[in-house]
């Protein structure tokens, strides 16, 4: 079979962000399926151009191209470049993506299945498009709950724009034959909005790349951290992910300078999140660029534990963060400053401590308590490997995504 994935924020293994989907098509490929992405050319990340972009394009608008990576193949659509610089900004990269998407999929030929995802919802109306001129089912992907989220984080506030998102979110459910979603949590919200079917494709991780034995020596000669006990942030520095509240428990670690924390990535408020602590004059915070999939096992492998948060918000509860899974592969003791569904599974796993979202202090206290019992924190961390396996492994994911697909193109 033919899949051809609509995913503006994709990021292949070579790239910084989320690989749920290259390591996904891979896995596809490998089993002699053909799979096409149809992407932007840049990082939704860090909102500048990816490593494969060629020189010489412009740093606003690119044009199509094609790369393969891993027996897939990648085709990058046109793109805004600018869409880290406001609303307005974002929602025009947005909408231009969805049409120059759009116009590169239709060139796209002998396509079995529509793999689309949000956010962002707009590329949504793309694959819907396309499964509706090819011919082909479409499965709709729900990473994140969106516009409920945005509304949420304060993202997005106009009542008008809320309803239409709202509507559109209905929309795009009730247009595919089957709604994919990525936490349990999500599960009753898409029902409610209209999804016909609903199947739990959970995030996990590929257990395979990671080695909990590894020390992350080289990182840590490199970034001076040796000797430290080190606790490690790997992901987006934006509005959602609560990082000022990680500052202020660094403050009051002040007198443990074996403690170390360390934030690794990009995002719209990394520039305000280093000024805080240039301020504050934090010695025990250090920032890190945002590094591909294929380095990050060394990276982890560096840390003695990790952490996970967001915002004290209940719609936070309904979600399964990809990094989470990614700390539990590396074998290392999850600090989580997230609660719902997610600290069910890491409570569960017996792999880490919960400490309340938005609470420095008891976040302060959970880091320091693994730097004192660093035998018991890797025990931990050990488990969380193993249940990981066990439950969340990318593999078995992989096989059950197949099935799905196999047997929507069988009924369509």
């Amino acid at each position: 079979m033919h899949i051809l994935i609509v995913h503006q924020a994709f990021a292949s293994l070579e790239e910084p962000g989320g690989t749920r989907h290259h390591e996904f098509a891979r896995l596809l490929a490998a089993r002699g399926h053909r799979v096409t992405i149809i992407a932007s050319p840049i990082s939704y990340l860090t909102g500048t151009p990816t490593r494969l972009v060629p020189s010489g394009h412009s740093p606003h608008f690119k044009m199509k191209w094609g790369e393969t990576e891993g027996g897939v193949r990648i085709l990058r659509a046109s793109a805004y470049a600018a869409h880290h610089k406001s609303f307005v900004h974002r929602a025009l990269a947005f909408i231009l993506f969805m049409f120059s998407s759009l116009w590169l999929g239709l060139k796209v030929k002998q396509v079995n299945l529509i793999w689309g995802t949000s956010p962002p919802i707009f590329q949504g109306v793309t694959a819907w498009i396309l499964s509706r001129v090819k011919h082909a089912p479409l499965l709709f992907e729900v990473r994140d709950l969106w516009p409920l989220f945005a509304a949420a984080a304060g993202v997005l506030r106009n009542p008008l724009l809320i309803r239409l998102s709202e509507w559109l979110e209905g929309f795009l459910y009730r247009g595919a034959e089957r709604v994919m979603v990525n936490s349990p949590g999500f599960v009753e919200h898409v029902r409610s909005r209209g999804a016909r079917q609903v199947e739990l494709i959970p995030n996990g991780a590929d257990a395979s790349m990671f080695d909990p034995d590894m020390k992350g020596a080289e990182i840590r000669r490199a970034h001076g951290l040796e000797g430290k006990y080190v606790v490690l942030y790997a992901g987006a520095h934006g509005m959602s992910n609560d990082l000022g509240v990680v500052l202020e428990a660094a403050g009051l670690l002040r007198g443990n300078p074996q403690i170390q924390i360390v934030l690794v990535g990009d995002g719209k408020e990394k520039a305000a999140l280093q000024d805080r602590c240039r301020e504050m004059d934090l010695k025990n915070v250090s920032f890190l660029p945002p590094m591909p999939k294929t380095e990050m096992p060394q990276v982890l492998a560096a840390a003695d534990a990790c952490l996970a948060i967001l915002k004290p918000l209940e719609e936070y509860k309904l979600t399964y963060p990809n990094k989470v899974f990614d700390y539990m592969a590396a074998g290392r003791p999850v600090v989580l400053a997230i609660d719902g569904v997610i600290r069910s599974v890491v409570e569960d796993a017996g792999c880490g401590i919960f400490v309340p979202p938005g609470d420095p202090a008891v976040l302060a206290q959970a880091m320091l308590k693994l730097a004192q019992d660093p035998v018991g924190a890797c025990r931990m961390g050990l488990k969380g490997r193993k249940y990981l396996e066990q439950n969340f492994n990318r593999e078995k994911m992989g096989d059950q995504l197949i099935e799905l697909m196999e047997g929507m193109i069988r009924r369509g």
